[in-house]
């Protein structure tokens, strides 16, 4: 089966794989549309590895369909890989090797031929800002150029699907960023990113879509937004300047006061209309206001509540 123009970039559906007696994946569906970000997030042994090795060709599944750039990672495991590009946890790069030279290699493996490969690695120089140090041995760059080393050295087959595992552990938080930005201007030239990461808020800021994977079952998809949503905790904080102001308030809207900091906590989603209705009770009452904020659940909250984790561990 051929991919299609507008056909999804992965999809699964039932897929399942056990080891032994363990079971891992228990049935899981995705669908993974072209040139977006999904973020398949899950704690230790959820089966998130399992499942990139699945799509990569790595290990075979033990039931239930797959395409992953219109191919069969079973029947087709040629086509996949001419489609994909992975970049896991633990950088690929040679230190003992230049940038360049990494690069060269991997334009070797690739059978692009002499001209076209220099080419190749000249343009992902420049594009992963590594010019300057692309004569340098790798084991001298920081942890930030290794990491644009290690996705420069991805893209040399220009792949239509890029696997992330955990992309920027360890880097600075300018590093991380940098790294951000390179993944939404891939997506943007209408690249699929396939990522897992132990950084909620990473999820939050790139993906698309996400998914929660947890004991082998896919427990929740959606939007960050859509996902946050489904959690209970979003309320708008109003700060008073004194307590009669505060009491005068409580009568008018009930809420979860808190006398020593002159805070009232009101239940809400802090969408534009539950705002609106407030700020006119507030108004018509003639009660001052000094301060007001507005909480939403985050990614972390999302987490805790779907798989008793509080964060996604690093393995």
């Amino acid at each position: 089966m051929s991919s299609t123009a507008n056909g999804p970039a992965i999809e699964a559906a039932g897929l399942r794989k056990a080891f032994g007696d363990h079971v891992v994946l228990d049935g899981i569906d995705l669908q993974v549309p072209q040139g977006t970000i999904f973020s398949l997030l899950g704690p230790n042994g959820a089966g998130k590895t399992t499942t990139v090795h699945i799509l990569s060709t790595l290990i075979g599944s033990d039931g239930g369909r797959v395409r992953v750039g219109g191919h069969d990672p079973a029947t087709e495991p040629d086509g996949v890989r001419a489609a994909i590009g992975v970049t896991g946890q633990f950088s690929a790069v040679d230190g003992l090797l230049t940038g360049e030279e990494n690069l060269l290699l991997m334009a070797d493996l690739h059978h692009l031929g002499r001209r076209t490969g220099k080419q190749r690695a000249a343009g992902l120089l420049e594009q992963f800002d590594l010019v300057e140090a692309a004569r340098k041995t790798a084991a001298t760059y920081s942890g930030g150029m290794k990491r644009r080393l290690d996705l420069a050295m991805s893209l040399i087959g220009e792949p239509r699907i890029i696997f992330l595992d955990e992309p920027t552990t360890g880097l600075d938080p300018r590093s991380r960023r940098t790294m951000w930005q390179i993944i939404r201007d891939l997506v943007n030239r209408g690249v699929t990113i396939f990522l897992t990461t132990q950084y909620l808020d990473e999820a939050d800021e790139l993906a698309n879509r996400i998914a929660v994977l947890d004991n082998g079952k896919i427990v929740a998809e959606g939007t960050p937004a859509e996902l946050k949503g489904q959690i209970p905790g979003g309320h708008i904080a109003l700060r008073f300047t004194d307590a009669h102001e505060l009491a005068k308030a409580v009568r008018e809207l009930g809420g979860q006061r808190d006398d020593e900091a002159l805070t009232l906590q009101i239940p809400g989603d802090g969408g534009v209309k539950a705002l609106r209705v407030l700020l006119d009770r507030l108004d018509a009452a003639s009660i001052e206001v000094e301060e007001l904020s507005v909480h939403t659940p985050d990614l972390d909250d999302v987490f805790l509540a779907l798989t008793g984790t509080s964060k996604v561990p690093t393995s």
